[in-house]
């Protein structure tokens, strides 16, 4: 067991080293500096965005990390519009072997150069996608005289029967998308597509950081992590692990902190994201944190998790034969409960972020010269409610109020089903035998 811990604490720190790099490329004034931005939840005013206009603002390869994965890079390349323009120096130029694959983008038609550009990264085996940008703005000409799903299935089999014409084997995929809302559109089968095309760690780096769009990416993150919650479990409760005070329980409370913190990034929940996302919505961070359970990012500390467990905790259920092992599936059902909530407060938060601003409510000010600007997008002190308050008021009918921070806890981590202490039970009892059971054979 010892061994096999080692062995996934190893793969999760690989997952945690491991580079994605993304370049994005395509004519001037196509949309790569926008993309870019909707891919990183920034407005192009941002710091930190890459700048956005009609005219080519990239001269040479520019990077930006992702506000949350700093190992996931997106690389804004030079603009293609030259009439001399050759695929080879080119991609020569923006040192071609550093990028996982390539996104294409085209506004209108895909031109020769784009096209040319395809079919050398092809003969250099990487993978490379076009995506056909500004797609709103073409179904927002004369929305009333025609159907929007003709028009786009018109644009596809176009540019299918235009690839096929310079392609002989693999035609590369078009995708319609929408910067603006990337839910909408191409963009979900882009995602899927990049899923299957990918390798198992930079797949997840992709998933986890990409924006809450949809629901259904929502649960499709949220599966993606449930699959590592047992090599973290394994790992909590064999490696560093420490007998909690007044407890015959073992685990890593400092891994299962910093496991429970980067579960907030993954669903754009902890303070950062949540003020990007408040000034993209137009709305004060406070009501996006009014519609969370959960507790927030700052207060995931070794008391939270202490409490967790003598919440979770019977007598019964632990015997010195079987520990190591009831600590496991104790720590893997701590974690799984906080996944669930966090995904359930991710649809919450992005639904409220959707809902538009009440008729003359102006947009959440900025904090004057003077006053309490932690945050930019934050309330100022004499608007912003208590800690307790942020925790557990919720505005909206499908929330209830948490009186007490206990309370709220035992909700969180759903104390009260009774099923699953039963299976608990079951399991330690059934080891428990068949170790007696053995022990008997043998004398």
């Amino acid at each position: 067991m010892k061994e096999a811990a080692f062995e996934v604490k190893e793969e999760l720190e690989e997952l945690e080293n491991t580079e994605l790099h993304i370049a994005i490329t395509g004519e001037t004034g196509s949309g790569k500096s926008t993309l870019i931005n909707a891919l990183r939840g920034l407005k192009a005013e941002d710091d930190g965005a890459a700048p956005v206009g009609v005219t080519e603002t990239t001269l040479n390869p520019n990077v930006y990390v992702h506000p949350n994965y700093p190992k996931v890079n997106l690389w804004d390349l030079p603009g293609i519009g030259s009439p001399d323009f050759s695929p080879d120096s080119y991609l020569q130029k923006v040192d071609f072997q550093r990028y996982d694959f390539f996104i294409i983008v085209g506004s209108e038609r895909f031109r020769s150069n784009l096209i040319n550009l395809a079919q050398a990264i092809q003969k250099m085996e990487k993978k490379c996608y076009f995506v056909r940008s500004k797609v709103d703005s073409d179904l927002w000409k004369d929305p009333n005289t025609f159907n929007a799903e003709e028009v786009l299935e018109k644009m596809r089999d176009d540019f299918k029967k235009q690839l096929r014409k310079c392609f002989r084997n693999t035609i590369p995929q078009v995708f319609l998308i929408s910067s603006w809302d990337l839910g909408k559109y191409d963009f979900p089968r882009l995602v899927e597509t990049l899923e299957k095309d990918l390798p198992s760690l930079k797949r997840l780096a992709f998933l986890l950081s990409l924006p809450m769009f949809s629901p259904e990416f929502t649960e499709k993150k949220k599966s993606a992590l449930k699959s590592h919650l047992w090599k973290i479990s394994l790992v909590s409760a064999d490696i560093n692990a420490d007998l909690i005070p007044s407890l015959p329980l073992v685990c890593d409370v400092a891994l299962l902190c910093g496991s429970m913190v980067a579960l907030y990034k993954a669903f754009e929940l902890d303070d950062d994201s949540l003020a990007r996302k408040a000034k993209l919505a137009g709305k004060p961070v406070k009501e996006l944190k009014a519609v969370m359970i959960s507790p927030q990012e700052k207060e995931i500390t070794r008391d939270l998790v202490i409490n967790y467990a003598e919440e979770l905790f019977l007598p019964s259920l632990v015997r010195s034969l079987a520990a190591a092992g009831v600590s496991i599936v104790i720590t893997y059902w701590m974690l799984s409960n906080f996944l669930d909530n966090l995904a359930e407060d991710a649809e919450r938060v992005r639904k409220k972020a959707l809902e538009p601003i009440a008729l003359g409510r102006a947009a959440f000010p900025r904090p004057k010269e003077g006053e309490d600007s932690l945050s930019p997008y934050e309330p100022t002190a004499t608007q912003r409610p208590s800690s307790e308050a942020l925790l557990h008021v919720a505005p909206t009918q499908e929330i209830q109020k948490v009186a007490t921070q206990e309370r709220a806890f035992s909700s969180f981590v759903g104390v009260g089903d009774n099923w699953l202490i039963f299976v608990l039970v079951f399991i330690t009892h059934f080891v428990s035998f068949i170790l007696y059971f053995y022990v008997f054979y043998l004398c």
